[in-house]
């Protein structure tokens, strides 16, 4: 059982597939990073100072001040900004790798040798008494009258 448990541990797709995980792990913060810290304030400048991480909505009907002292005192809010930084996150994360599967399709098709399209087959022979028809056809029209 370990034997068959270490083949399939070792295979090539298993650890290709650790790699892209971890990867992607890295990838994610890094693009959480860029939507917080770089995209939020150029939209925050444009909508005059709104932060989305900072939107919520006060279930609880107490009076709060920020989202801060919501949390703080375990109220019910539903953090909708967060929710639209998750997917203006999704949409980045989407669009580059939209373009590495691209660029690898590209690529792949560089290397690729090119497959040449099938060869149309040749229209099938008419059967035999259909060829012996044609033929007394032709030899009439040849005829004189």
């Amino acid at each position: 059982m370990f034997k068959e448990f270490k083949e399939f541990a070792v295979k090539g797709n298993v650890v290709d597939m650790g790699v892209g995980i971890v990867i992607g792990a890295a990838f994610t913060t890094i693009v959480k990073s860029f939507v917080d810290d770089i995209v939020n304030p150029i939209i925050g400048l444009f909508t005059g100072g709104v932060d989305f991480s900072g939107l919520y909505i006060n279930l609880s009907g107490e009076e709060i001040t920020n989202l801060a002292e919501a949390k703080e005192a375990g109220l019910a809010v539903v953090t909708y900004g967060v929710f639209i930084n998750a997917i203006i996150a999704f949409v980045i994360v989407a669009w580059v790798l939209f373009f590495v599967v691209r660029g690898v399709n590209t690529l792949r098709r560089s290397v690729e040798p090119p497959t040449e399209p099938p060869a149309e087959d040749a229209p099938a022979a008419p059967p035999a008494d259909i060829q012996l028809l044609g033929e007394i056809r032709d030899l009439l029209k040849n005829r004189p009258v």
